[in-house]
């Protein structure tokens, strides 16, 4: 099975959000260039966008629960968005999907805090 690339736009978003455009699967063999942006985040808010993301491995979803562990410790947000039923079932079936707050686009995310 050849490597498959994770390729990672890093995007200043709408109120100083950062934004990850991820395209491509996250697997054990390419997840470590997201996980060290994750982990040097020092924005208040991390919005995760997987609409380009078809599919997900094992540490693809320890690399996600890392994300929000880290996070959720330092008191800041995270989001998901455009992430597809194959993703979404994978993470029910790890019993993670309770951790993240789901949306469907940038302006999602922003109307949801505006309104919190």
């Amino acid at each position: 099975m050849p490597q498959e690339p994770l390729q990672i736009a890093d995007i200043t978003g709408p109120s100083g959000a950062r934004i990850l455009r991820l395209t491509g699967p996250i697997l054990i063999s390419n997840f470590f260039q997201f996980q060290s942006l994750v982990r040097s985040s020092i924005s208040p808010s991390l919005i995760l966008d997987m609409a380009g993301v078809p599919y997900i491995d094992s540490a693809g979803i320890g690399a996600l629960v890392g994300a929000y562990v880290t996070h959720q410790k330092a008191g800041r947000n995270l989001a998901l968005i455009g992430v597809n039923d194959r993703v979404r079932n994978t993470m029910q079936i790890t019993h993670v999907e309770q951790f993240f707050c789901f949306y469907d686009t940038v302006d999602a995310v922003q109307g949801a805090a505006r309104s919190a």
